[in-house]
């Protein structure tokens, strides 16, 4: 047995609070995992953690090919090629809600194999939500299994996930083994016929249908009763005023109350927070509840006009459109309102109805506190829009004006491709090719990808900083000391001994399952990047004490960790589905956990077959 220590239960104690800030996300994982890094160094007499061993994780191998990826994924991305392949996708499955879920997740696992997952999952929501208003579905029954098939594509290739390139990394320290381009594609491959079976078959009827198919965004978010129509009185003191006034006004009386729209002499404008003066007469579409409405109508003279659904189109105005946009993990609205992010006064944007998983909420919108996942419905213009989905704010899922493909509409006047299509697509294949062949190590290519990526014009030097995601980059240099401290501390020895008695009553086989099961739920709970930092040492140490395969336990936490199915915590393309879809935290665990069971039979023969154990 091994001997506690204080530096062990300093590291144990360091991993417990990790472990609840990222599942209570009171703090961002990317700052608890700094958080962490300071800590493991100054508590350095114990943890064994140096300073420069501390920061050791930014000059990783693998942090900096992951960040060079993002760019990489960005410039093919950009081609067109993906949206070409939604397009193709419309054209063939005409509507068959069989063969469009058969389509979705064949066509997104390959695609997540080659590029990140993540820009796949965010091209193809608006248009599978488009497909299927099209046919009559509800979005719901293809959403999460678009994010299933982008986790499971992730496992063909080395670079198809962040958790390959770092299992790769510490395949290297702790086994001198960095993992090949395609050395476990094999596996992949059977992995991803797996899951698209279940998909296919028990996930299907498994998956719920719990966003109507409604083209409508009025009767989608239930705001029948919360949109109405008033007529300003001669007498009313906002006659004369703002429509930003009026708003302040509203504040000043505690109503809950937002003038959308302002009818007049035939013509109809957005409201927001403009500088419109309003004049008697004037009709107002407003959102507010009948009884916020009743209570302030006499104080700010209007007379209700008869009560009549005032829908979708009613909302669009001259000028205006409505979106359905998802609030991205690393958006600048996580964690504000929309006052305090400004998007009425900034952006002339109205915030109608907020879906948080299978809750709406359509009150008090001005100071809820916007979260990673929510859906967002706007009243907005196409400039705020862009903006808002430029600087990565928002997904846009769902558009009032958006065009589906139609059958005698070419594609290339739908999905045209980028004139620079070439260039990134030989770049992108030039980068697998020389990591494949081993000519030069993938970080190198990878970083010289990007530079061919800039200097042909495929991305701007600003297009590329853009394209990364910041936040996965310091998340996962802030919890690489996090595993080196349980090796300098032999905590990873401390685990991997009480779980060596497992081996007493399981076999080999046994074993291998278990760490894929203990991985995954994990994986479900905090992010992937830490549970493969944290099991991956427990692994391989467990394996060198039974004399088995380090490997091939490697590969079964590096497998359980790219498949987080059981949360929509567990991985960022659960979270982009979540609102869209309407989904409960326990449709994930419905669904997911029993491919999860799957996965673990067939990763673990997987590797017993292909690897040896």
């Amino acid at each position: 047995m091994v001997t506690v220590t204080l530096g062990m239960a300093i590291v144990f104690a360091l991993i417990g609070g990790a472990l609840v800030l990222f599942v209570s996300e009171a703090l961002p994982a990317d700052v608890t995992a700094i958080a962490v890094l300071v800590a493991l160094a100054l508590l350095e007499p114990w943890t064994g953690v140096s300073a420069r061993m501390a920061i050791a994780g930014f000059a990783s191998s693998a942090t900096v090919t992951i960040l060079a990826m993002y760019i990489l994924s960005e410039g093919v991305q950009r081609t067109g090629v993906v949206d070409r392949l939604g397009v193709t996708l419309a054209r063939v499955t005409k509507g068959d809600e069989r063969r469009l879920l058969a389509a979705t997740v064949g066509s997104t696992g390959v695609a997540a194999g080659i590029i990140n997952n993540t820009p796949v999952v965010a091209v193809f929501i608006p248009m599978i939500t488009g497909l299927a208003e099209r046919a009559g579905l509800s979005p719901s029954k293809l959403l999460l299994p678009l994010s299933y098939a982008a986790m499971l594509g992730g496992t063909l290739t080395l670079i198809g996930t962040a958790t390959n390139l770092l299992a790769s990394d510490l395949s290297r320290q702790l086994l001198d083994h960095p993992i090949g381009m395609f050395e476990f594609t094999p596996l992949g491959i059977l992995v991803l016929l797996a899951g698209i079976a279940y998909l296919l078959t028990v996930g299907r009827r498994l998956t719920p249908a719990r966003i109507p198919p409604e083209s409508d965004f009025t009767a989608e978010f239930e705001l029948d009763r919360y949109l109405s129509r008033v007529q300003l009185r001669e007498d009313s003191p906002l006659a004369g005023l703002p429509i930003a006034r009026a708003h302040e006004r509203f504040d000043e009386d505690e109503a809950d109350l937002d003038i959308l729209q302002v009818e007049r002499d035939g013509e109809t404008y957005l409201a927001g927070w403009s500088d419109h003066v309003l004049e008697p007469g004037d009709v107002l579409v407003v959102r507010s509840t009948l009884q916020a409405l009743n209570r302030i109508t006499e104080a700010i003279g209007v007379r209700q006009l008869p009560h009549e659904d005032v829908d979708e189109t009613d909302l669009l105005g001259d000028v205006g459109t409505l979106v359905e946009a998802v609030v991205l993990p690393d958006s600048g609205l996580v964690g504000e309102t929309a006052d305090e992010a400004g998007l009425d006064r900034a952006l002339a944007t109205t915030v109608l109805a907020v879906r948080r998983g299978p809750d709406t909420i359509r009150t008090d919108l001005d100071e809820f506190v916007f979260k990673a996942g929510d859906t967002l419905l706007l009243q907005t213009t196409e400039p705020a829009v862009q903006f808002l989905t430029e600087e990565g704010d928002l997904l846009v899922s769902e558009h009032s004006e958006s065009e589906l493909p139609q059958p005698d509409v070419d594609d290339e006047d739908l999905a045209p491709l980028s004139p620079k299509t070439p260039y990134a697509l030989a770049i992108m294949a030039g980068v697998i090719g020389l990591a494949a062949l081993g000519w030069v190590p993938i970080v190198i290519a990878a970083l010289g990808g990007v530079v061919a990526m800039i200097a042909t014009g495929c991305l701007s030097s600003s297009d590329a900083y853009d394209a990364v995601s910041w936040n996965v980059i310091f998340l996962l240099a802030g919890i690489l000391p996090l595993g080196i401290a349980m090796q300098q501390t032999g905590g990873d020895a401390l685990v991997s001994s009480a779980l060596v008695g497992a081996a007493d009553v399981l076999p080999v086989l046994g074993l291998l399952a278990l760490f894929y099961l203990l991985t995954a739920v994990l994986a479900s709970a905090i992010t992937p990047v830490a549970t493969v930092v944290l099991m991956i040492p427990v692994a391989v140490d467990t394996a060198t004490r039974i004399g088995a395969d380090g490997f091939a336990f490697l590969l079964a936490v590096t497998f359980a960790a790219s498949g987080a199915f059981m949360t929509p915590i567990g991985y960022q393309t659960n979270l982009m589905v979540y609102g869209p879809g309407g989904y409960t935290f326990t449709d994930y665990f419905r669904v997911g956990a029993p491919l999860q069971l799957v996965l673990t039979v067939v990763v673990t023969l997987g590797i017993a077959v292909l690897f040896g154990v």
